[in-house]
């Protein structure tokens, strides 16, 4: 005969529930339980818009994008072309001066004209979004494509494959990548500039991604499902396409993100020191250092290109820091 503990209706009480376990049909609360069932780009649109720093800065990097996409139409909407002398902006017994207050900010320039030629500032800071963003862009896929591929190889293959690839990313490492930068640069002459540094910087940045790429194919080509696909007779092109890479996508996507400002600073920093992008062709960093001879009797020439660049740069750097957070937290904490 068996007894019943008290309750009502007589049924017996519930087993009691060891700490820390969770009670039957409660719900569980909190990120962990919120990003349950969702996609990597899910989470990062949800985790998106619960930042609003984050959103301003997705809005800025938009907005230099289309204003580098649309730079020829943006130019003749303010009536200048980059080139374009306009000599009564400025004051030939001043020293090519502009004319009017703030640097010649006027209707017809509308952030003003370049001392002593009196090309528009804003034809040329918007061409120069075009430069800056297209060499970043470019010479970023280079790094990525490249540093994928080697690090996935690396850390699948493992042995002599290893061991050739991973001294091969010790060596690159270990130039003294910006003075090289200049040696070669400053060698080339008739050559496509822009297509000379997008190569150039392509070359010393895969490194970096090789590694962590490399990192995450170690933890991984010994997970189950590679292991049956393996043991299933799949191809090792299959295996690393199928399988490795979308393991390995969150963090490159996140180190991709947080390369894109360090291009745009590298373009910068060598056309500021003029082994970059050679004039008549505008540059950001080749602004900044033609205005370092005006910056105290025209100090806007300086101040709006200068502004331009921290904005793009501050703007990069917040979005990849974010995507970082959400798609490789792991690799946020160090």
């Amino acid at each position: 005969m068996t007894t019943t503990a008290p309750g009502a209706g007589g049924q017996a009480a519930p087993a009691p529930v060891p700490d820390g376990a969770p009670t039957p049909g409660a719900t569980q609360d909190g990120p962990g339980a919120a990003a349950t069932g969702s996609s990597p780009w899910q989470l990062a649109r949800r985790e998106l818009r619960r930042r609003p720093a984050v959103r301003v800065s997705l809005c800025v990097v938009l907005l230099f994008v289309l204003m580098a996409v649309t730079a020829p139409w943006l130019g003749a909407l303010g009536g200048w072309s980059p080139e374009e002398f306009d000599k009564s902006a400025i004051d030939p017994y001043l020293g090519g001066q502009p004319l009017g207050s703030l640097g010649g900010i006027s209707p017809e320039h509308w952030l003003g004209v370049e001392p002593v030629t009196g090309r528009d500032l804003f034809a040329r800071v918007v061409h120069g979004a075009q430069v800056s963003l297209l060499i970043a862009f470019a010479a970023t896929a280079i790094v990525v494509v490249t540093g994928t591929a080697a690090g996935i190889v690396a850390g699948y293959f493992g042995g002599r494959t290893d061991a050739v690839l991973s001294r091969l990313m010790d060596l690159t490492m270990s130039f003294p990548s910006l003075i090289f930068m200049i040696a070669m640069l400053s060698v080339a002459k008739d050559v496509n500039r822009i297509v000379l540094m997008t190569a150039v910087i392509g070359v010393f940045g895969w490194p970096g991604v090789a590694r962590v790429v490399r990192g995450q194919t170690l933890s991984l080509k010994h997970r189950e499902y590679v292991d049956a696909a393996r043991v299933g007779g799949s191809s090792a092109w299959r295996i690393l396409t199928r399988d490795i890479l979308p393991g390995v996508l969150g963090p490159v996507i996140a180190y991709t993100t947080l390369l894109i400002p360090g291009m745009i600073s590298t373009e910068a920093a060598l056309s500021y020191l003029g082994v970059g992008v050679r004039p008549p062709t505008p540059s950001w960093g080749q602004m900044i250092a033609e205005s370092v001879a005006f910056y105290e009797t025209d100090p806007m020439y300086f101040v709006i290109p200068s502004t331009f660049l921290f904005l793009a740069v501050l703007a990069f750097t917040l979005l990849g820091d974010a995507l970082r957070d959400i798609l490789d937290p792991r690799g946020g904490r160090t």
